[in-house]
């Protein structure tokens, strides 16, 4: 065998179950399609002078595992900038900040509107055991056994669990309605929460907004340099174990003996291995890269869905400016631009018709504000997402046609918040869903490999029989977005992958 373990893709979630591999002293080789490490979690001078991340840039998820501190990671050149506030929501008449510590948001929000501070004290109180609760089964394999130990022994009990169950079944939009009174302050909240997918008034849709109460446990952070700086520490982590990284070397087929997965073809090369872990989309995991009579029936059964973000990115001459906010607090952690609740629900609709949304609810990042390297001197690197952009589109219309429409919306929209901006831009990049499926891999545009709804989460996940991280090929295992708990920088499912094929390997 030319190696213990080959891995397929070099997303974070691959990169992190090599890293444990090969510190494990298994040989690995990971084989990556693209001519850099990171897959959405990358970063990459688009721009002379500007960094731009090409996917996930918030690190909040990875900050509540301990990955970052068992692979050392700082030993590999990742350095954590921390980001304090978390959020800035500017509305009519000030703003809405949520700051790293619970006490000083629940004080600033009382300032603004009295009794909602106290009010933000009893929300987190009141949630905080569940969703510690679901952090545990988001560390864990989701086996029928360790999913049930998490909820009846975990840091909250099944106590949290038994609260939560008649919460968990309603939107999560209606939920705040619960503790506050005051749009200004739901809008944002919410508008974190839909950034999974579901609108707020989906029902079973509450455990996305009930995560909310971690955000001031763990955090947010940003590695100096940009968000790809992680899976950059992560390819020389593993080689200093080791392992071995090829770029720009797709894998064109599985290689199957007996029943068992053994090997790779890379182009005409052929690599022999015990194990294979595939950190690509499930789609091209369990379907172009085996045969079709290996390909597993509940494959077609996967609900990619119709993609629903798109990212502009923009190279600015000079700092965003939002009127009457102080330019520390409203630049350095995310910026929720949601007026209400009906503004996603509206932009929902328009999705579910096949239209782009015309009045879209945005997220805007400008790290540049604690992040120098990003840019040079004077300027800023601004990145808007909105939701919601549907991958297929109604009637005859392609993103090839409407694009320039649908980014110059995008960019009208956040003129609203901080006029002048568009005057200062230097150079775009926009990312809508069919740049993303073309460019990233990601299957019809989601970020997130497979629509985060109840029905495709923890034990389904991509499926039942496939959703702990083993496929149903002996000596085949899976990794990644396709698999529990799902997007976004976390690394849970690399750690929990490596895991698994640790015990096989052993």
């Amino acid at each position: 065998m030319d190696y213990d373990v080959i891995v397929i893709g070099a997303g974070h979630n691959a990169l992190i179950a090599a890293a444990y591999l090969a510190q494990a002293g298994y040989r690995v080789t990971v084989f990556e399609r693209r001519s850099q490490v990171g897959g959405a979690v990358s970063t990459e001078e688009i721009i002379p002078g500007f960094r731009f991340d090409l996917g996930g840039s918030a690190h909040i998820l990875i900050r509540l595992t301990p990955i970052v501190d068992e692979l050392e990671l700082h030993r590999y050149g990742l350095r954590y900038i921390e980001l304090d506030p978390l959020f800035f929501s500017p509305t009519r008449d000030s703003s809405i900040i949520f700051y790293r510590d619970a006490e000083a948001t629940a004080d600033a929000l009382d300032l603004i509107h009295p009794g909602e501070g106290e009010a933000y004290r009893r929300f987190l109180s009141d949630w905080l055991p569940f969703s510690r609760s679901v952090l545990d089964t988001f560390l864990s394999s989701p086996s029928p056994f360790e999913l049930g130990k998490s909820f009846a022994l975990g840091p909250a009990s099944s106590q949290a669990w038994q609260r939560a169950l008649p919460q968990i079944l309603r939107p999560y939009g209606e939920v705040l309605d619960d503790y506050f009174h005051t749009e200004a302050l739901i809008a944002p909240m919410v508008w974190m929460a839909a950034q999974s997918g579901p609108p707020p008034g989906e029902p079973l849709s509450a455990p996305f907004l009930l995560w909310h109460p971690l955000y001031h446990e763990g955090g947010m952070a940003r590695p100096e340099g940009g968000s790809g700086m992680l899976t950059q520490a992560l390819h020389r982590h593993i080689e200093a174990h080791g392992g071995s990284v090829y770029t720009a070397a797709p894998v064109e087929e599985i290689l199957m003996e007996r029943g068992r997965a053994r090997g790779v073809r890379v182009g005409t090369d052929v690599y022999t291995s015990r194990a294979v872990l595939a950190g690509t989309h499930v789609l091209e995991s369990l379907g172009r890269l085996l045969p079709p009579h290996l390909r597993p029936a509940e494959l077609s059964r996967m609900r990619v869905g119709n993609g629903f973000g798109a990212i502009v990115r923009l190279a600015l001459s000079k700092p965003v400016q939002y009127p009457h906010a102080d330019a520390r607090l409203s630049r350095t952690g995310l910026q929720l631009l949601c007026r209400d609740r009906q503004q996603i629900q509206s932009a929902y609709g328009e999705y579910l018709q096949g239209r782009p949304a015309s009045d879209p609810p945005l997220v805007a990042m400008t790290f540049s504000a604690a992040d120098s390297t990003l840019v040079p001197e004077g300027g800023e690197a601004l990145w808007i997402w909105g939701q919601y952009y549907p991958y297929n589109l109604a009637g005859n219309m392609s993103w090839d046609d409407i694009s320039f429409e649908v980014e110059q919306c995008i960019i009208d929209q956040f003129e609203r918040y901080a006029p002048g901006t568009r005057d200062s831009i230097v150079g775009t990049l926009f990312q809508h869903p069919a740049w993303l499926e073309r460019e990233m891999g990601l299957y019809r545009g989601n970020v997130m490999h497979l629509e985060m709804s109840l029905d495709q989460m923890f034990l389904m996940r991509p499926s039942m029989n496939l959703s702990r991280y083993k496929s149903h090929l002996e000596g085949l295992f899976l990794t990644g977005a396709s698999t529990h708990p799902g997007g976004g920088i976390m690394g849970a499912s690399g750690r929990s992958a490596a895991r698994v094929v640790l015990r096989y390997l052993s």
